[in-house]
């Protein structure tokens, strides 16, 4: 499984999975600055499974029919590695599941 990480995450979230899972950064790709749009042409091209972001105006800035992935939305209040850590057991245990929807959002506690 294939999942990259959005710039705006702090990149030591990529230490916090498993070693089943294969995590690159937007940083590791070298995308930084490229645009959420041609982000998604990518991650097409890359064959990227998920993109977890923090950007909670993706679904209204994109068509969803068209996703090449499931995209994973953290609502976080502050968006630190301390508010990341409580949402990693959901974020896993959704990995793990056959997903029929193209947008998850999952809120901190």
């Amino acid at each position: 499984m294939k999942i990259l990480l959005d710039e705006n995450i702090d990149i030591r979230m990529k230490y916090l999975f498993p070693m089943e899972y294969e995590i690159y950064t937007v940083k590791d790709m070298g995308w930084n600055g490229v645009k959420n749009g041609r982000i998604l042409q990518l991650i097409a091209e890359n064959n990227f499974d998920y993109w977890i972001v923090v950007d909670k105006n993706i679904p209204y800035q994109q068509n969803l029919k068209t996703l090449p992935c499931v995209i994973i939305i953290m609502n976080l209040l502050k968006n630190t590695l301390i508010s990341i850590r409580p949402l990693m057991p959901e974020l896993l245990l959704i990995l793990k599941q056959p997903l029929l929807e193209k947008v998850i959002v999952i809120n901190s506690k």
